[in-house]
């Protein structure tokens, strides 16, 4: 049982903490936990216990009861109060019953006497830091979760204030929902807050972007596959649609999705119902649809790259989430919320934004949206150990190295943006598919700015040839 607690060269090792007077016994203890891959570090007293529990940092600790300044049974509520999720062992060489009652009732693990089998310590290690690993993954899962559940509506704007009474309309909805908006606007956190408003909040959420997958990929990650479907195939798998049973499936980016999986698309959208990859059997599911695409599925259809029949289908209930640019007022409110939520995340304190940071993210246009801002607030934080996120701590992913940003207060953000987009068409040579990836935005849309605002592509090194 000892050799579960073996770790790759490449992991981290669990920590112990043992603390005794005794030198013969921790000299015994730490050499059989050392030969187990465990990372030890030894105190005499409570007062080098505390010291240590707060820089070691321990996933278990090992107390001998009776130590030259203190008792285990005193020494355990402080530390506890420094790191109440750390288990403790206490060890005795006068073990009673009285007081290992005692010992459990005010917090300890378990109580162990001398001399301990040491083959039954390794099992319990093992138990307690397996479960000290699993608490702290469901808290990073917790964290990741609030991290996507945040206000999809933050901001002031009129803007967001439709787009929240729209979703407020059909969250209760069955009818399939396609969310429209550009790339980084919040289409999977809208998605995730219509599952938890609807009436299967209680049931699965499952999720899948279907951009850049082939066919054969998007097919087994929809509907699942047999085995010996397909080479490599070994054991048969359930798709999206299984696991979403009775909730919600989210289909993230539907207009990449290959011609030939929209035909299966619309089948489980009319019919409820699905093959797997090489079953010959339908299965039925019962799942509420929520897709969601940066494209124009309109131009798709007449292009006939999207399949018409299955555009009406799921553009029963259309909601569109404005891009950043058209919602300024709201960036420093969602920039005071994220940065409170990185800063959570982080480990630290409150962190505000400088005046003159305030102004700069309010002048940038935003071509990536609530993400690209996110990460430009992750990476202020990051670089920085201030109270506050200063305008010098603030890196825009879409300008130039270095440089200023192309805008100036007071103009109207129309034309900073249009501004901005000049600056880029020009660095790129007038290749339009490069400015639009330098921009974060498709091509189309790049294209549709470019109309709207009057640019001309004529006289510009590289013109529309992409």
């Amino acid at each position: 049982m000892a050799t579960d607690l073996h770790r790759t060269a490449t992991a981290p090792r669990d920590r112990v903490l043992l603390v005794d007077d005794d030198a013969s016994v921790r000299l015994a203890v730490k050499t059989f936990l050392d030969s187990i891959g465990l990372e030890v570090a030894e105190a005499d007293s409570g007062g080098a216990a505390e010291k240590a529990f707060v820089e070691f940092g321990p996933d278990v600790v090992i107390l001998d009861f009776a130590l030259p300044d203190t008792t285990a049974l005193d020494l355990l509520p402080n530390l506890k109060q420094i790191e109440p999720d750390v288990p403790i062992l206490f060890l005795t060489g006068k073990g009673t019953i009285e007081l290992a009652v005692q010992a459990i009732r005010e917090g300890a693990e378990q109580f162990l006497t001398k001399p301990v089998d040491l083959d039954a310590l390794a099992v319990l290690l093992t138990r307690l830091c397996h479960t000290r690993r699993e608490r702290a993954r469901q808290r990073a899962m917790r964290k990741i979760s609030a991290r996507n559940g945040r206000d999809p509506f933050a901001g002031p704007s009129a803007a967001i204030r439709r787009t929240a009474e729209e979703a407020g309309r059909v969250a209760t909805a069955e009818s399939p929902i396609l969310l429209l908006g550009e790339t980084g606007v919040g289409k999977g956190v809208l998605a995730r807050w219509l599952h938890d408003h609807g009436p299967r909040a209680d049931e699965p959420f499952v999720d899948l972007n279907c951009a850049g997958l082939s066919r054969e990929l998007l097919e087994s990650e929809l509907f699942g596959h047999e085995k010996g479907a397909f080479t490599g195939a070994v054991a048969p798998k359930p798709g999206l649609f299984e696991v979403a049973h009775r909730g919600t499936a989210f289909l993230d980016e539907i207009g990449d999705t290959d011609p030939g999986v929209q035909a299966k698309l619309l089948k489980v959208i009319e019919e409820k119902r699905f093959r797997r990859v090489g079953d010959v059997r339908d299965r039925t599911v019962d799942v509420r649809l929520i897709a969601a695409t940066h494209h124009d599925l309109s131009t798709l259809v007449k292009e006939r790259k999207f399949r018409e029949d299955l555009y009406y289908r799921i553009n029963a209930l259309p909601i569109r989430i404005p891009a950043l640019r058209d919602r300024p007022e709201d960036i420093p409110t969602l920039a005071e919320s994220l940065l409170a939520g990185l800063a959570k995340e982080l480990g630290r304190g409150q962190v505000h934004l400088e005046p003159e940071a305030a102004q700069a993210l309010g002048n940038y246009p935003w071509p990536g949206n609530i993400r690209e801002l996110r990460n430009v607030l992750e990476r202020a934080l990051l670089l920085s150990d201030q109270e506050t996120v200063r305008r010098r701590d603030l890196r825009f992913e879409n300008a130039p190295e270095g440089a200023a940003l192309p805008m100036t207060t007071g103009l109207p953000l129309a034309e900073i943006e249009k501004r901005y987009i000049l600056r880029v068409l020009d660095e790129q040579g007038g290749h339009v598919a490069r400015a639009a990836q330098r921009l974060g935005v498709p091509r189309s849309s790049l294209y549709q700015r470019l109309k709207n605002y009057g640019i001309s592509l004529s006289g510009r090194a590289g013109g529309p040839g992409d």
